[in-house]
């Protein structure tokens, strides 16, 4: 017992003298020396810095389309994505010992002999030309010099060249193999090492320069490999020096074949084989999505966005946008491939990349607020545009959820949604009749278009077809404004305000969102769609009443799993219920009237969109809008399985109407994305509201 402890000792006392002569070239002073030889055999495990003991090392996270296969970008400081020892090919693992510790299962960290061998040589060079770091204690160097928490001062001071900072790697190095098995110093070591071309880690290695799992790599590309840890910059063959890369898997075949590790022949078979690289790089955010899918950018941006905005992933933005590029995250979003496709497809129809107006369109999922797209007629780039085009062809604003310089767009008449809400919510049926006339001089006062003597006085865009007796199904169908400012008298603007923002409407405009908090009782053209909002908030709003009065914040994700493989709750859908069912599905009701369809009750009568409903073949409701002078249109369409809304205006020049005309094409577009995404899935029909909410005045309901 008294004998292994004083072996132990005189091992560490000689492995300091001994590296301080490597590094230093000259013996340090006794006492220094083994001051600090003696103090390494108390260094407990528990007591390592704590990057040592669980490292801190950053991993590439992963964001999948909603197959959970199809890649769309990754985010990372650092190219790498950890694989535990049984997916690396066993010649990967017997290619890095032979490379840079033949005797790593023999030590305990610290090599002796390779210390001698290395003071001798260097003694006898006149200079520094072998090291003695052993693969564990590269691990320690590599751990303490990458942790991403550091300095750039403090990563400088973890791997400067000096006798003070090699007996540290030392005592580290002797206490990690006292407590973890050689596999696991192995396998922390391929998972942190560096292999050149911006690839950290074996995963990360194979997949740079042969595009395949490091479960696949062969004799000769385990070898290349391998040798590149040595000087992973000027050895890269796909950037550097591809014969020094050659030389060092020459060498690195022939420590294999001294060690018995591998017969002579298969080193030459392998030593004969051309240089055969794969290379492929890793995509890099919403920039680097795959050729040929430039759309999904605007979906990648706004998930950044969303991931950004939860408290699960940090304490502020800046964190949380961190933990992304760190944390090793797996994330299946909820964008669907083909109905991005579709959707995609039917904006370009519209209108072109080059041309000044946009389409921008969403489409959500009732019921668990999940994107499956988001398209608009843009490139998501960052490159150039012609002098004085702002935002095309090219741009990485947020057009489809906005944000950032991105308010949104007038909503025009899809806005009565939350008027009829309002209504229907403080009791009033269906049924409500009122005698529509061509103008209404309100209550609300108003300035400059639109006003009567300082109040607000809407009319009717097409009188011979909207006024007269008006029930809320004729009136929603017809797109009567004169109707519902009367019933936003009725109800309160107020109230319709609040409905509007209960159900996902967010107010980005600084205009908007004073007049909401401050003037909401006498913002009575609020109700006809004047404050801007965005196809992502318009889409969860209508979904809110397709899924029978469940709001659910939007959702880009469908699961998303940490480095460990644990769920995270962040993926969860977020939704509670904000109105009663029978109110809910009493505006559903009324909102099949505008697309052609036919109420429960058999009360619609006139419609905007006359022909969704036999195009799509399957029970449909929505809305359309118009802003003033026809500057936006706006189609809103939804199915108890699907909502979609699209916008069209010119979002460096609000005043530029798109014009009336392009509504039509616009149904057109948002039928056929409703019809493509839901092709395989049942035909559903709306729930009918109770005669109650159709036709009987009530108490006030509400379901939030």
């Amino acid at each position: 017992m008294i004998r292994a402890r004083l072996d132990k000792l005189m091992t560490v006392v000689i492995a300091g003298v001994l590296a301080g002569l490597v590094l230093a070239g000259a013996a340090l002073p006794a006492a220094l020396v083994f001051g600090i030889g003696f103090s390494a055999l108390s260094t407990p495990y528990s007591e390592l810095p704590s990057n040592l003991r669980t490292p801190p090392t950053a991993q590439r996270s992963n964001l999948y389309a909603n197959d959970g296969t199809t890649l769309i970008t990754s985010f990372y400081q650092e190219d790498r994505v950890d694989v535990p020892l049984r997916e690396v090919a066993p010649v990967m693992r017997q290619a890095i010992v032979a490379a840079e510790d033949v005797r790593f299962y023999q030590h305990s960290g610290v090599d002796l002999r390779g210390v001698v061998r290395a003071f001798t040589v260097n003694k006898r060079d006149g200079k520094t030309r072998q090291g003695a770091s052993t693969l564990t204690m590269q691990y320690v160097r590599n751990v303490l010099s990458s942790d991403p928490r550091l300095t750039e001062r403090q990563r400088q001071a973890a791997t400067e060249v000096t006798t003070a900072r090699k007996l540290q790697e030392m005592r580290y190095a002797l206490a990690l193999e006292r407590e973890l098995s050689k596999e696991d110093i192995l396998t922390r070591y391929l998972n942190i090492a560096y292999f050149g071309g911006g690839a950290y880690g074996i995963a990360a290695a194979s997949k740079r320069y042969f595009s395949r799992s490091p479960a696949e790599l062969t004799l000769a590309q385990a070898a290349l490999l391998a040798g590149l840890v040595r000087s992973p910059d000027s050895d890269d063959p796909i950037n550097g020096d591809a014969d020094s890369a050659l030389g060092r898997r020459t060498y690195v075949l022939d420590r294999l074949v001294e060690t018995g590790q591998v017969p002579a022949e298969a080193a030459a078979a392998a030593q004969a084989e051309p240089l055969q690289l794969r290379p492929s790089e890793t995509p890099s955010d919403c920039t680097g999505v795959p050729n040929g899918h430039n759309d999904w950018g605007f979906f990648c941006d706004w998930f950044t966005r969303w991931w950004s905005s939860q408290s699960a992933f940090g304490s502020s933005a800046d964190e949380r946008r961190r933990t992304l590029r760190r944390g090793g995250f797996s994330i299946v979003s909820s964008l669907d491939p083909a109905v991005q496709r579709a959707t995609t497809e039917q904006v370009l129809k519209i209108y072109r990349p080059t041309e000044a107006r946009a389409v921008p369109t969403a489409v959500v999922q009732p019921g668990t607020g999940r994107v499956l797209a988001m398209s608009v007629n843009r490139n998501y780039s960052v490159a150039d545009n012609p002098v004085g085009q702002k935002n095309r062809p090219n741009t990485v604003n947020q057009l489809v959820a906005g944000g950032g310089a991105i308010d949104g767009y007038q909503g025009g008449s899809t806005f009565k949604l939350f008027a009829m809400l309002a209504a229907l919510e403080s009791g009033r049926p269906l049924s409500t009749e009122f005698t529509a006339p061509n103008q209404l001089l309100t209550r609300f006062e108003a300035t400059g278009e639109g006003s009567c003597d300082g109040r607000w006085c809407p009319s009717n865009a097409n009188p011979s077809w909207m006024d007269g007796p008006r029930t809320m199904w004729t009136a929603f169908g017809r797109s009567v404004n004169t109707y519902f400012a009367w019933l936003t008298e009725r109800v309160g603007a107020d109230r319709v305000v609040e409905m509007a923002e209960r159900l996902g409407i967010v107010l980005r405009a600084d205009s908007d969102e004073r007049l909401a908090r401050y003037g909401a009782k006498d913002w009575g053209p609020f109700t006809l769609g004047v404050s801007a909002t965005t196809p992502l908030d318009l889409a969860t709003a209508y979904a809110t009443v397709a899924a029978e009065g469940t709001w659910c914040a939007p959702l880009p994700v469908i699961s998303i799993s940490d480095s460990a493989g644990r769920p995270v709750d962040a993926a969860k859908p977020d939704c509670r219920q904000v109105l009663d069912t029978d109110v809910a599905r009493a505006a559903a009701d009324a909102a099949r009237c505008p697309v052609g369809d036919q109420s429960m009750y058999g009360q619609c009568d006139g419609a905007t969109a006359p022909d969704l409903r036999s195009r799509l073949g399957r029970p449909v409701a929505g809305k359309t809008g118009s802003s003033d002078r026809y500057e936006t249109e706006t189609v809103v369409a939804f199915t108890p399985q699907l909502a979609v809304a699209s916008m069209a205006a010119n979002p460096d020049d609000p005043r530029d109407a798109v014009g009336q005309a392009v509504q039509a094409r616009m149904v057109t577009a948002v039928g056929e994305v409703l019809g493509a995404a839901l092709r395989d899935q049942p035909v559903r029909d709306f729930v009918p509201p109770s005669e109650r909410a159709a036709f009987q005045v009530t108490g006030a309901r509400t379901g939030n």
